[in-house]
């Protein structure tokens, strides 16, 4: 449930669908906010994660997050993924302080949300390098500011995953 212009009460009220995003950042850009996107499957939600989120956060006065549908997640991690389902990420992601708002879509890359919601900032994790940001060349014609942010590489799902995998019977 909204309060006022965006402001969210309930974590659940953080997941907008592509209009409400609009109109909630249209909102924040009125009042001159800054608003950051970021973006990925976060299939599981792991401590990189968090690190990138808080990261991108600062970079800015509103961060949206943009996670990938289930469709997505299979398409780029592959086999037996996602392991949970686009909306219990959406509403994990929601749930973290640093998010203000979660959006689900589908395909791959982020261009068309950057089309149509147009961020000041476009926030990649530290897997990236300025110059590999799918989406620079989109970004850089839009006027959206790439940032890396987050801390080094060392965590992934793929090999979270793998672990748990590993894990003797019995083990919990």
């Amino acid at each position: 449930m909204m309060r006022l212009m965006g402001e969210f009460q309930t974590t659940a009220g953080k997941i907008l669908s592509m209009e409400a995003a609009q109109r909630t950042i249209a909102a924040w850009r009125a009042r001159g906010e800054r608003i950051v996107m970021a973006n990925g499957c976060f299939d599981p939600l792991h401590v990189g994660h968090a690190r990138y989120l808080d990261g991108a956060r600062e970079l800015g006065d509103r961060l949206v997050v943009a996670v990938n549908d289930d469709a997505g997640t299979a398409a780029l991690k592959g086999p037996g993924r996602p392991v949970m389902p686009a909306a219990d990420r959406a509403r994990l992601l929601a749930a973290l302080r640093a998010v203000d708002a979660v959006v689900v879509f589908s395909g791959t890359n982020v261009n068309h949300l950057l089309e149509t919601l147009r961020p000041d900032i476009h926030a990649k994790g530290t897997d990236y390098t300025p110059q590999s940001v799918p989406e620079r060349a989109l970004a850089e014609q839009l006027g959206i500011r790439i940032a890396i942010t987050g801390d080094p590489k060392q965590h992934a799902s793929t090999d979270l995953l793998e672990r748990l995998r590993r894990r003797p019977e019995g083990m919990e």
